[in-house]
């Protein structure tokens, strides 16, 4: 007779997120709330951050609820330390606790190498501040109650490469030096964090979307930049909802510390 141990799960377990929590920031925008349905539909509770709460809400109430599962939209910065510790306690407090952490949420100025002021560049760059006090919160958390957990940051593709000048010239600022700077570091301070909680449980992966603009991109520089990467197109939201359930579930237990790159091929040439 084969133990629950030797067992093999099936697919559909393996990627099952029933009775799991997950805090999602930034869960309201343009890759956010596809992100958010991925988790919804996968099962879990979404515990789901805008820095409006209203906003937050709505949304939350507008995700699919699968069994027992319930949603909660909460306001948190992550770009305040003390507004983090308490969003953070405010979602343990409704949703009961966290299995799943993705850190999503993005602020910062679009001003590129030639006009980026020093204040401008740190702003950005405390985006990874947010996401590590974050991070070491869910870790201390399910320490504590001594369960796993999965943390996803959210990288880039131009965390990995630099971007083409000629995709902007005549049209738009240059994508910003300190975007670059700053999805380098989450890059690699996954590796750092995955190293240091393995032995607690916690995994720590990053995902990193390639293109996939909004409607708020001037469509010249979209159009040159379909010519950069293979498939000739830019991703549609719905195209990380695969990634994140499986960088959330279980299907991805034996990966930490990994960086997966979702661009349209953009880092393959």
């Amino acid at each position: 007779m084969i133990s629950a141990a030797e067992r093999e799960p099936t697919i559909h377990e393996l990627f099952d997120l029933t009775g799991k929590v997950a805090l999602i920031t930034g869960g309201t925008g343009h890759l956010g709330s596809a992100m958010a349905r991925a988790l919804a539909e996968a099962g879990a509770s979404v515990v789901l951050t805008s820095r409006d709460t209203e906003r937050a809400r709505a949304a939350a109430a507008r995700l699919p609820s699968m069994g027992n599962a319930r949603h909660h939209g909460i306001a948190v910065d992550h770009m305040d330390p003390a507004n983090i510790e308490r969003g953070f306690d405010e979602a343990v407090s409704r949703a009961g606790k966290i299995d799943v952490l993705v850190n999503n949420g993005q602020e910062g100025p679009p001003n590129d190498w030639t006009t980026v002021t020093p204040e401008q560049f740190n702003r950005q760059l405390a985006n990874a501040t947010g996401y590590f006090l974050l991070a070491r919160l869910l870790r201390n958390h399910v320490v504590e109650r001594a369960a796993p957990g999965s943390i996803i940051l959210l990288g880039s593709m131009y965390g990995q490469v630099g971007s083409y000048p000629d995709a902007y010239a005549g049209i738009c600022d240059a994508s910003p030096v300190a975007y670059h700077a700053l999805k380098g570091g989450i890059i690699h301070m996954t590796r750092y964090l995955a190293a240091y909680w393995a032995s607690d449980g916690v995994r720590v992966n990053c995902l990193s979307p390639g293109p996939f603009p909004s409607d708020r991109a001037a469509p010249a520089m979209v159009e040159r930049l379909c010519t950069k990467l293979p498939m000739k197109r830019m991703g549609r939201p719905h195209e990380l909802k695969g990634a994140i359930v499986f960088l959330a579930s279980e299907a991805s237990s034996f990966m930490t510390g990994q960086n997966l790159t979702i661009d349209g091929g953009w880092t393959a040439w």
